[in-house]
């Protein structure tokens, strides 16, 4: 088969190299520094198990600029472009997929269309709609930063939106390049809006449990109490399980802040009351973590890393920026070493290049996890990060 995939992020790419182990596959973007990393054999994300793929494996892969190339003669075309929450509309901005669909049918009138960007509840029926065209489906992934390919050789179900027969090929795609045992791997076909309906809450029910242990740290850290030994006693009990409990200054990312905000969208006109404290939640956890560090009076804060987690180069919407902005609102200065952004400034605090002058400069280091970088200066970081792991 031909496969297009449309968007190189952490979705599209790990898509990509999955899926051309057994089929020709062409990788789309309007960025060229991705398509020339693609064309190079290089990875344009980090991502432990893409680079060793790459390295040890044969793919039919390649990259282009051309619409008319990736579209023309392929079998499925799999959208995984962007889709920033919009505040000013309280819903995702989902222009960009709209886009994709417009000229993959203009170009390709009998491609299978799988949508993977996360969209709204009801959205896949829309465009079907609009297009007049039903082969056009949802299918969720559930996917790690920093080991998205990893999740796509070992998945934990795989879900598709649709009943169709194309559908069903679609799951076998999947299904066929994992390397997880097959019996292993639940399979579940919905409608589009059930199987949108199961992104957003999944990621919300996700966002609940980090906010969840992060307002117990906040309780623990307020009382004096140790919220590593009752974090691990709340974690001993299976039906909770020892997962998603590592405090952290809030979540933050590519998923967990515009999905639950879209989830929130969609209960417009819906009772709720979990929802909508799953997103105070985190903002409440944010003013707690400034106000605790402002208390300490530092005049020049370090921010070590905007990145969320470890083996990540997102720093999209992640919960250090939420804390700057606080910080910052309050007079105080803010360095940042960050060793993936190359630019001199970030929103107006400096990046610092050199770790050693880094450390040398603030009189207080944040850190939303820690790392060995930061062991000889202990006495100088403040982070909520128990048990080192994300």
């Amino acid at each position: 088969m031909k496969i297009t995939v449309v968007g190189i992020g952490y979705v599209g790419y790990s898509l990509a190299i999955l899926l051309s182990k057994k089929h020709e596959v062409v990788a789309y973007d309007i960025d060229e520094n991705k398509i020339d990393c693609i064309n190079s054999k290089k990875t344009p994300i980090k991502d432990l198990e893409a680079k060793k793929t790459l390295d040890n494996e044969k793919l039919n892969l390649k990259g282009t600029l051309d619409k008319f190339d990736a579209f023309e003669n392929s079998d499925y075309i799999i959208v995984a472009t962007p889709t920033d929450y919009d505040a000013n509309t309280s819903s995702f901005d989902t222009s960009a997929v709209e886009q994709v669909i417009h000229d993959a049918l203009k170009i390709n009138s009998h491609a299978s269309i799988v949508i993977k960007s996360t969209i709204p509840i009801g959205f896949t029926d829309e465009i079907r709609k609009t297009h007049n065209y039903k082969n056009i489906f949802f299918s969720p992934e559930f996917l790690r930063e920093g080991s998205a390919l990893y999740d796509n050789f070992y998945p934990s179900r795989i879900i598709v939106g649709d009943h169709s027969k194309s559908a069903k090929i679609f799951a076998d795609l999947l299904l066929e390049a994992a390397k997880k045992p097959k019996k292993d791997i639940p399979i579940l076909f919905t409608n589009s809006s059930e199987a949108e309906s199961i992104k957003l809450f999944s990621n919300t029910f996700l966002a609940m449990r980090v906010a969840f242990f992060n307002e117990l740290d906040s309780f623990c850290e307020s009382r004096k109490l140790s919220a590593k030994e009752v974090i691990d006693g709340v974690s001993m009990d299976s039906r909770i399980g020892n997962f998603y409990n590592n405090p952290s200054f809030g979540y933050g990312g590519y998923c967990l802040p515009k999905d639950t905000h879209q989830l929130l969208m969609n209960y417009n006109d819906v009772p709720n009351n979990i929802i909508q404290a799953i997103v105070d939640a985190n903002r409440t956890r944010k003013d707690f973590i400034a106000d605790s560090i402002i208390s300490k009076k530092p005049k020049i804060v370090g921010v070590y890393r905007l990145t969320m987690k470890h083996n990540s180069d997102n720093f999209r919407l992640s919960a250090m920026q939420g804390v700057m902005k606080r910080l910052k609102a309050k007079g105080i200065t803010v360095i940042i070493y960050e060793p993936y952004y190359n630019e001199e400034y970030f929103f107006g605090s400096k990046i610092i290049d050199n770790l050693q002058v880094f450390k040398d400069d603030a009189d207080l280091i944040i850190a939303n996890r820690m790392h060995s970088d930061l062991k000889d200066i202990e006495k100088k970081i403040y982070t909520r990060d128990i048990f080192n792991k994300d």
